[in-house]
C-alpha cells in the first residue's frame, strides 16, 4: 500500500501534535508548581546607624540668573545640540518642527513670523525674557500645559544658564544679560 504525499504530510502533522500534547500532559503530571502567596522575598539589612548622617549633603545649585554672568556660550552651544532636531538657529533659516530661535530673547511669546504655534503658546502674552526662558526650558510642559513641545527640559541650572547665554548670542542686537 502506497500513501500519497498529502497523506504522509497529514500523518506527520498529526503525530507532531500528539507528541507535543502528550509531552505537555506528562510534564504537568510530573511537575506541579504552586503559586507563592507572596512574590519575592525580604532581605534583612543591618542598621547603618550614622552612615547617612556622615554623607555630605549635596550642595544646592545656584539660581540660573546668578550663573548667567559666568556661563559660557560654547557650553550652551553643546547643550543646544539637543534642540537642533526641532529648531534652527541661523538668521533667516526656515522653521523646523519648532520655530527658528534666532533672536528669541526679547521676542514676543508665541509669535514668530511664518510659524504656527500651538494654542497654548500662542495665547501667552509678554516677551521671552531670560527669566521666562529659564522657566520654560526647565520644564516646558509645566510652563505651558498643553503645548506640543515633547522635550522634557534642561534640569541642570548650569546647563540652562549656558544655553541662555548661547541664545543671547543668536541675535543681530543681543539683549543684555540681567545684572
Amino acid at each position: 500500500m502506497q500513501f500519497s504525499r498529502m497523506e504522509k504530510l497529514g500523518f506527520g502533522v498529526l503525530m507532531t501534535a500528539w507528541v507535543v500534547w502528550g509531552t505537555n500532559k506528562i510534564g504537568n503530571t510530573l511537575v506541579h508548581a504552586d503559586e507563592p502567596e507572596k512574590m519575592g522575598f525580604e532581605v534583612a539589612v543591618a542598621d547603618q546607624g550614622g552612615a547617612q548622617e556622615a554623607a555630605a549633603p549635596k550642595e544646592a545649585e545656584k539660581p540660573v540668573m546668578e550663573l548667567l554672568a559666568s556661563a559660557d556660550a560654547k557650553a550652551g552651544a553643546k547643550v543646544f545640540k539637543k534642540c537642533t532636531a526641532c529648531h534652527s538657529a541661523e538668521a533667516g533659516a526656515k522653521h523646523k518642527i519648532g520655530p527658528n530661535l534666532w533672536g528669541v530673547v526679547g521676542r514676543p511669546q508665541g509669535k514668530a513670523e511664518g510659524f504656527n504655534y500651538s494654542g497654548t503658546l500662542a495665547g501667552l502674552s509678554g516677551t521671552w525674557t531670560y527669566a521666562e526662558l529659564d522657566k520654560f526650558l526647565s520644564d516646558p510642559k509645566a510652563y505651558a500645559p498643553g503645548n506640543k513641545m515633547t522635550f522634557r527640559g534642561v534640569p541642570k541650572n548650569s546647563e540652562r544658564a549656558a544655553l541662555l547665554v548661547y541664545l543671547q548670542s543668536l541675535s543681530d542686537s543681543p539683549v543684555p544679560l540681567p545684572k
